[in-house]
């Protein structure tokens, strides 16, 4: 008698017709998220690269008197990452299975939120201060400026 008690134990039970569907749905929504969330890392990669490269162009000879343009560069960049960011983790939370990890993704959803938003203050300020002249335009090309070759 014990053993067939412990048979049926061990048995699982049989699965719903919809049990392989929605683990699927589930699959794809993690590999969507993880292709997001590497968008978002390649962008910030790109923008790292971008000020690296104009902080560089900028020493060799000096000729930087501030380093705001570089930043609003790079915070472009990252204003646009954390939208992704922020789409992953949107993603995340339709599939999330408990309330711990919902609350753990609305967490960072706020903080993220909250980064992009003083990003975007702040390249916002940073562009009111250069229509009044007084950032250097040296560092980074405008396309308004440059030279037609004919």
């Amino acid at each position: 008698m014990r053993y067939l008690l412990q048979n049926q134990l061990d048995t699982p039970a049989t699965e719903s017709p919809l049990g392989g569907i929605e683990e699927t749905i589930i699959q794809g929504v993690q590999a969507l998220k993880l292709f997001i969330e590497t968008i978002g890392a390649l962008i910030i990669g790109v923008g790292v690269l971008i000020a690296l490269f104009y902080i560089i162009k900028g020493l060799i000879p000096p000729q930087v008197e501030s380093y705001n343009k570089i930043r609003l560069v790079l915070a472009r960049y990252l204003a646009l990452a954390l939208e992704f960011q922020l789409g992953a983790d949107i993603l995340s939370t339709a599939i999330a299975p408990s309330w711990d990890q919902i609350g753990k993704l609305g967490a960072i959803a706020v903080i993220r939120t909250a980064l992009n938003y003083f990003l975007a203050q702040e390249m916002k300020e940073e562009r009111k201060a250069e229509t009044e002249g007084s950032i250097d335009k040296t560092m980074v090309p405008d396309a308004n400026h440059v030279q037609k070759t004919e």
